[in-house]
């Protein structure tokens, strides 16, 4: 935090509009031309390449290449791509990756059984809804009713 500004004005900053905070206005350094600043930029510009290529490949394989390649391959691909991005984004946009170990298990663990709990109701419910259609007593129950009603 700069020397130059007062706890009370920070204070009304971080409880008001914290567009202040990142506007320049508490700003570690101010010369734009520094190494760090420089450093900063370069940092930027990699993870908006890194982005746009990835971003570029799920686009190409959608069109060109997702009907010559297994359905099941090509639906894990772009899963994994857009895992990559979304992990990516977080560590860096959102900071996660700067935080402590414990804090990033701590979220990060139940965002992962979050996502098991929706893929094991699905699976279930699609199990259930799988056996109630197969299920030989549906089948024989209704053609015992088709049977009662033609007499």
């Amino acid at each position: 935090m700069s020397e130059n500004i007062d706890k009370a004005t920070f204070q009304h900053y971080y409880e008001g509009d914290q567009s202040k905070l990142y506007s320049g206005l508490m700003q570690h350094h101010t010369d734009v031309e520094s190494a760090e600043s420089k450093k900063q930029v370069k940092t930027i510009w990699n993870i908006f390449w890194f982005l746009l290529l990835i971003t570029v490949v799920e686009v190409v394989m959608g069109m060109k290449f997702s009907h010559l390649m297994p359905r099941g391959i090509a639906n894990f691909l772009f899963l994994a791509l857009t895992l990559v991005k979304a992990g990516y984004i977080v560590k860096v946009f959102m900071h996660l990756g700067d935080e402590y170990k414990g804090f990033i298990t701590t979220v990060l663990i139940p965002l992962v059984l979050f996502v098991w709990f929706i893929i094991a109701f699905l699976a279930d419910g699609s199990f259930w809804l799988r056996m109630n259609d197969e299920s030989p007593a549906r089948h024989n129950s209704a053609t015992q009713q088709v049977s009662h009603e033609s007499k």
